[in-house]
């Protein structure tokens, strides 16, 4: 088969389209009020925001690892074109469309903050006073960045990259953005809720897991469906490693300053994800399986799946029960997705979706008011039911929406253009027919 790409004029007619946007829009920043930041503050959340963004690498790493060699650097790919796609969206509208004046509470307007009007000089956020506006929108940009990444395990090794980044920008506009304006923005119909999202168990974690169900149902499975021969246990190891590392920023970050709550979140997600890694290769040594490189590294990433929705609203002690269950939990789906005809490349749904699911409601049994006031009640644990009653509630409004809503970004994407590759593409390695690239 030949190499070459076909010619595509539409992909730069649209870049040349938001340059033009952009040289007249340059959003200029008013000579008016000037706001008063703590510096402290301000440091730990620019370093927070470099560690965000370094998941996205390491996502690419962990990942890279588990697929075959001759889908290493397409995969790889798929994670860090996200860094360069959702970045343009946001700029543009993308940011407008997640924290911008909210539309019935599920949507934000565009028009808000387009061509990021009003941000340079805008008044702070009203959940991160003590920094720049600009800064926290710079933050969550990070956690849009590697949202639509974390999907990519599902369909690896088999999915068209042109089809793939028109897919991940539809599903940043009609699933991420609505999830964290329903969760995060103070007129979201989650948040009116009561429904507590700490870092992203909701809002990250259960979208991308989710739609990685939805993607694997869809695109059906791959040739060598059972044959599954990592790469690079190596590449894993170093990916799960800068996971790690960035998470802190994730956690901690989300307390938006210098502060106990960002230590008591550091804190949980350290134990947390300790906890899920042992407990993931004990429960498989109470079955006679050999602890694994691979099952550590899984272990590890459900265990801060799992804490992120709930990391600063518990305490430490229980940060170490909510890793312990979500590694079991998660480890059962595996096997049962393992012996399914769902062809779930990297196990997307059952580490990310399932671990968001069980941190998403674990957060409604252990959270305390002590921890942070932004707890109004309690969790289930201390005797109170509304909190958790209102992540179930919260949990299945978001599976039904998500379900839907990727099924028909699904269709659409593939009407527009094929998301899978063809069998002969797929036999010779997406590396090379994609990309003409190869290790």
């Amino acid at each position: 088969m030949s190499l070459s790409g076909k010619k595509s004029f539409l992909p730069i007619l649209l870049m040349f389209f938001i340059v033009v946007l952009a040289f007249f829009n340059p959003s200029l920043p008013s000579d008016g009020t000037e706001y008063e930041y703590n510096g402290a503050d301000v440091a730990w959340m620019l370093a927070s925001t470099a560690l965000v963004l370094i998941m996205t690498p390491g996502l690419a790493y962990f990942y890279g690892g588990m697929v075959k060699k001759k889908n290493v650097i397409s995969t790889m790919l798929q994670s860090f074109i996200c860094m360069a796609v959702v970045a343009v969206i946001w700029v543009v509208f993308g940011f407008s469309l997640v924290f911008g004046s909210s539309v019935g509470g599920i949507i934000g307007d565009p028009t808000t903050y387009f061509m990021f009007n009003g941000v340079l000089d805008g008044q702070p956020w009203g959940g991160a006073p003590t920094i720049p506006f600009t800064l926290f929108a710079m933050y969550q940009l990070k956690f849009a960045i590697i949202t639509p990444a974390l999907i990519t395990g599902a369909f690896a090794e088999r999915i068209k990259f042109t089809s793939y980044v028109l897919f991940i920008g539809l599903f940043f506009v009609f699933i991420y953005a609505p999830l964290a304006h329903a969760t995060w923005h103070p007129d979201g119909i989650l948040f009116k809720m009561g429904v507590l999202d700490f870092a992203g168990g909701t809002v990250v974690h259960m979208s991308a897991g989710l739609t990685a169900l939805a993607s694997a149902i869809y695109l059906k499975q791959g040739k060598d469906f059972k044959e599954h021969t990592p790469a690079r246990i190596t590449y894993v190891l170093l990916g799960t490693g800068m996971l790690w590392f960035g998470w802190f920023g994730f956690n901690a970050g989300s307390a938006f300053g210098a502060s106990q709550l960002a230590a008591t979140a550091l804190a949980t997600t350290s134990t947390a994800s300790g906890a899920a890694a042992l407990t993931y290769i004990f429960f498989d040594a109470a079955r006679g399986v050999k602890p694994s490189a691979m099952g550590v590294c899984i272990g590890v990433v459900v265990g801060l799946v799992a804490i992120t929705p709930a990391a600063g609203f518990v305490t430490v002690p229980h940060s170490l029960v909510i890793g312990a269950v979500a590694a079991i939990v998660s480890r059962l789906v595996i096997d049962w997705r393992t012996k399914s005809k769902l062809d779930d490349t990297l196990d997307v749904f059952p580490s990310h979706g399932v671990g968001g699911m069980v941190g998403m409601l674990l957060t409604g049994v252990f959270a305390h008011q002590s921890i942070n006031s932004a707890v109004e009640s309690n969790g289930l644990f201390f005797g109170e039911t509304s909190l958790f009653v209102a992540h179930v509630i919260g949990l299945i409004g978001a599976t039904v929406f998500t379900l839907v809503m990727a099924f028909i970004l699904l269709k659409l994407t593939d009407t527009v253009t094929p998301l899978r590759v063809t069998d002969e593409e797929e036999e010779i390695g997406l590396d090379l027919s994609q990309h003409g690239e190869k290790l």
